[in-house]
């Protein structure tokens, strides 16, 4: 955790979603809060959003799986396979779940471009299960830029006819977009998911918890940007607007959150904001760096 952030604001920001943990974590131990099943479904993507969530310290992926939920189902990390992974992820449809997905929806040639299994002899596409799992489960969370909005799945020429988990649900689908998703992002959601049922949403569904202030407005090089000082190339430390940054756009508490257990972001890495939480990633957010110094500035 970051201990050398002094703001009030920042510092209570970032302990909202350990307060959540630690209520969770207490309340299954005295057991008023039953713990309840979680599918986590990968579908056309880069499985980025589930190694971001083994990279999560607060709590950990072990502590999610084993005490936090039922880790009941995932494409990569289950210990079943073939038939028999597929039999623990049908067995779930008739009780009550959480069902959290991750990449896009490929829905070309009836989605056969996205295989998730074979069950009884017939293939289980990515389409097919999320229809399937989507409309039942309790609440539906979507990670990431792929299954929150397409993402770099839907990207042009997008072969495989990619889109969002909302498109073929016919439901409230909680959107948290990123590439990756943060392990906080998730978790936090998670936790109040538990405690409180679904979290105030914006108008985009996505959780007011993180998503409600841009990076412009929390972003320590943000002081350059009111006077009018920006970098010409990457490695200055001044504000890097005209270098393409999306910060004034994107709406996600990274300069807060910060990656890697707390550590580091873009900005303060020297690196542009390519606004991989904000909708319409990548393609309505490139190009990613620019040295055109009037990019989307009034003369």
């Amino acid at each position: 955790m970051n201990t050398t952030q002094t703001c009030p604001e920042y510092a209570v920001r970032l302990q909202t979603a350990s307060d959540l943990f630690n209520k969770v974590e207490g309340e299954i131990r005295n057991g008023t809060l039953v713990k309840k099943n979680l599918v986590w479904l990968e579908l056309t993507g880069c499985s980025g959003n589930i190694i971001s969530l083994l990279d999560g310290s607060n709590p950990d992926f072990k502590y999610l799986i084993s005490q936090m939920t039922d880790f009941v189902y995932d494409n990569s990390l289950m210990a079943a396979e073939g038939e028999s992974a597929m039999e623990k992820l049908m067995d779930t449809t008739d009780k009550e779940y959480i069902l959290a997905v991750e990449g896009a929806v490929a829905t070309r040639n009836n989605g056969l471009y996205n295989v998730i299994g074979r069950w009884k002899g017939e293939p289980v596409t990515a389409l097919k299960a999320i229809k399937m799992l989507g409309e039942k489960a309790s609440h539906v969370i979507a990670l990431g830029a792929c299954a929150t909005h397409g993402g770099v799945s839907a990207a042009k020429p997008n072969p495989a006819d990619c889109v969002s988990v909302q498109s073929v649900l016919k439901r409230k689908v909680i959107k948290l977009p990123g590439c990756p998703c943060h392990p906080d992002w998730f978790l936090g959601t998670l936790a109040h998911i538990l405690l409180y049922g679904e979290p105030e949403l914006d108008s985009r569904d996505r959780p007011l918890l993180f998503y409600s202030t841009l990076i412009h407005d929390r972003c320590p090089r943000r002081s350059f940007f009111d006077k009018g000082i920006f970098a010409k190339k990457l490695g200055e430390s001044t504000c890097m607007f005209k270098l393409g940054c999306r910060g004034p756009v994107t709406r996600i508490d990274c300069p807060i959150r910060k990656w890697n257990q707390y550590v580091n972001w873009p900005i303060e890495d020297d690196t542009p904001c390519i606004g991989c939480a904000q909708f319409g990633f990548p393609d309505q957010m490139e190009p990613f760096i620019t040295y055109n110094t009037t990019r989307g500035v009034k003369e």
